[in-house]
């Protein structure tokens, strides 16, 4: 669903997460300078987040114990950030690469959050329905990983806070040069400036160990669900780039590495 077709919520479909207000946003949601979602600036520069997973904050604390509970209990609905306060949730960033073990969940809610990155392990959610992370406005771009999900085919994501999306055609950041060779690279502790995760593990096309191979980030515009994103692939060879399909209709149709790459025409133009 995009943002021009905000839904009528004549009841709570979010849980206590659903707060319009702005002055109360701010006391879950940092703000974001990105871009700006308003209007389009497509020769924006444009970077990753670069804040680092707090562990030891209570916030992410409890997030833990709550992805726990739901892979014990086999829940097939899953919204922590009802179950987090408000300062809880600003904590978050990220959701923990435990959450593969929510192999239940169907609908997975993070309405209001303030993610600014996904992990991969996302693509382990194999019964994932519905997707639903509505109003995350730092959440620009997901990892390809999410493709994965052969059964998700509902998401609500405000896609103006997306990448290239089609309104606004804001830039892409600019990837790191493809790499043969992961030698000197700390894989376990990576600088999200520079490749969006502190942590990357496997290809995401193939699969396999990144750390036995090379390292090829690219990005690539691919419907999932119901909306476009933008989702960036960590290969582990330029064979696994040249095995990833084509973009979206109306999207850069090839993996790219961002910057100043042509995008079509926007909404606006």
């Amino acid at each position: 669903m995009t943002d021009t077709e905000e839904p009528k919520l004549y009841v709570n479909r979010w849980g206590d997460t659903a707060d319009p207000a702005p002055e109360r946003r701010g006391s879950r949601q940092d703000a974001c300078s990105c871009f700006d979602q308003s209007r389009p600036h497509p020769r924006a520069r444009v970077g990753f987040h670069t804040e680092r997973q707090d562990t030891s904050a209570s916030g992410w604390q409890h997030l833990l114990e709550l992805v726990d509970e739901a892979a014990a209990d086999g829940r097939e609905e899953f919204r922590p950030l009802t179950e987090l306060s408000p300062e809880e949730r600003r904590q978050v960033i990220t959701l923990p690469p435990s959450i593969a073990r929510l192999t239940a969940v169907k609908h997975l809610v993070l309405y209001g959050s303030n993610l600014v990155r996904i992990p991969p392990e996302i693509g382990s959610m194999i019964s994932l329905e519905e997707f639903t992370p509505y109003t995350s406005y730092r959440l620009h771009w997901f990892p390809y990983e999410i493709t994965r999900c052969q059964k998700l085919t509902r998401s609500t994501v405000s896609t103006r806070a997306l990448f290239g999306n089609e309104k606004l055609r804001p830039p892409f950041p600019r990837l790191q040069p493809a790499q043969d060779s992961v030698v000197d690279l700390d894989l376990e502790n990576l600088d999200p400036r520079r490749w969006g995760s502190t942590a990357i593990h496997r290809c995401s096309v193939c699969n396999r160990l990144i750390a036995q191979s090379g390292f090829h980030q690219v990005w690539i515009s691919l419907r999932v669900a119901t909306d476009v994103l933008p989702l960036l692939g960590s290969a582990c060879s330029s064979a696994c780039v040249a095995d990833l399909p084509d973009g979206a209709k109306r999207y850069i149709p090839t993996p790219h590495t961002g910057g100043r790459v042509d995008q079509p025409a926007s909404d606006w133009d």
